[in-house]
């Protein structure tokens, strides 16, 4: 028996795993093409991703745009029919030009998080580029969904729902995060079918519903499609592969971490998320980091207050320097022993999803 696969618009998703994007620069055009490659949707994370270019510190904005057509042309040179998608945050100041530059380059899907994407579907007009918000409630994705209804007579190409245990920005308070009793994952999907169901039968048009955050084997594949998912996003998985972009040293944190070495720490501009203790958290959480260079990377994150340095953090840990940078991780991280590679780890999470559930195609 084979997994279902779902569709988003005109593309069908063979495998449906979608891998989320990881930023900075660890999940780009190397780890999204080997995941197109193998049937599920590779995804190439936006944030900051022209850290490698020469004018980085000097024109950030530029830069970026410069690594986003960089990484969006090399991975479909790698992987000329597979599904590539680029993750993009709308609290960064340059997201509206980079979403633009993205659809210019006939990306497949643009997935936007950390934020309410209210004029994606503008941006996309006339392109066969999909659009795909991150929510982590109900609330926010009837929010969504309404206003692309009124507005732009559009509706989501697929709805992530994002639950407490996935890493990066979240959409949860700490205290949420750090309760015995946090938010589960199901019950927030049933809130967003529950949330688009007007709407989808207004448009007799399904959206694709993607479970993600926490999500590690194929026994949990198996148990969100059952709990009425399409698919999955995830992200902590395809670190430790060798085709992940991220240096060795990052895949190796990876590895060595126990669960007692994940906790919650708040970006710049107040979000929580789940990273590596290191030297580098130990002296943010004690106190303020001084900021040397401001990027402009964030709406709302002001250098003269601010903790520390997101940027020059996640730039230190993707290159290597791992004791001195930050290292987000989803809730599971700590179960990963080996690194393998992208098509073997699909191939196994297929596997022992389909021993958990049977579908017919």
């Amino acid at each position: 028996m084979n997994l279902p696969s779902f569709q988003i618009g005109n593309k069908k998703v063979r495998v449906p795993i979608i891998q989320g994007g990881m930023g900075v620069g660890v999940s780009l055009s190397n780890l999204a093409a080997a995941v197109a490659n193998a049937g599920g949707i590779g995804v190439i994370s936006g944030a900051q991703i022209g850290f490698r270019e020469s004018d980085f510190k000097t024109d950030n904005d530029h830069a970026n745009i410069t690594g986003l057509i960089k990484e969006i042309r090399r991975a479909r040179e790698l992987s000329p029919n597979g599904i590539l998608g680029v993750n993009f945050l709308v609290a960064t100041n340059n997201y509206k030009e980079m979403v633009i530059t993205a659809v210019k380059e006939k990306v497949d899907l643009i997935i936007a998080g950390a934020g309410l994407p209210l004029s994606l579907p503008s941006l996309v007009k006339g392109s066969n580029t999909k659009i795909a918000p991150i929510v982590s409630s109900g609330k926010a994705a009837a929010l969504i969904t309404k206003i692309w209804d009124r507005k732009f007579n559009y509706l989501p190409d697929a709805i992530i729902v994002e639950g407490p245990l996935a890493g990066g920005h979240l959409g949860f308070s700490k205290d949420q995060l750090n309760s015995k009793i946090m938010p589960k994952l199901q019950d927030i999907i049933r809130d967003v079918l529950d949330a688009t169901k007007t709407f989808a039968d207004k448009y007799k048009q399904k959206i694709p519903i993607i479970a993600a955050g926490g999500i590690f084997s194929g026994k949990d594949i198996a148990n969100f499609l059952k709990a009425g998912a399409d698919g999955v996003q995830m992200a902590t998985r395809f670190v430790a592969t060798e085709e992940c972009d991220a240096h060795d040293n990052f895949k190796q944190v990876y590895i060595d971490a126990t669960a007692n070495d994940i906790q919650i720490i708040a970006s710049p501009v107040g979000m929580p998320g789940r990273a590596i203790s290191n030297d580098f958290v130990k002296k943010v959480t004690k106190e303020n980091q001084q900021v040397s260079k401001c990027y402009r990377c964030l709406r709302g994150c002001n250098p003269a207050t601010t903790p520390y340095c997101i940027t020059d953090a996640l730039v230190a840990s993707v290159n290597g320097d791992v004791n001195n940078g930050l290292v987000f991780v989803g809730s599971n991280a700590s179960k990963i022993t080996s690194i393998m590679k992208v098509k073997d780890l699909m191939n196994e999470l297929v596997s022992e999803a389909e021993k958990f559930f049977n579908f017919k195609k």
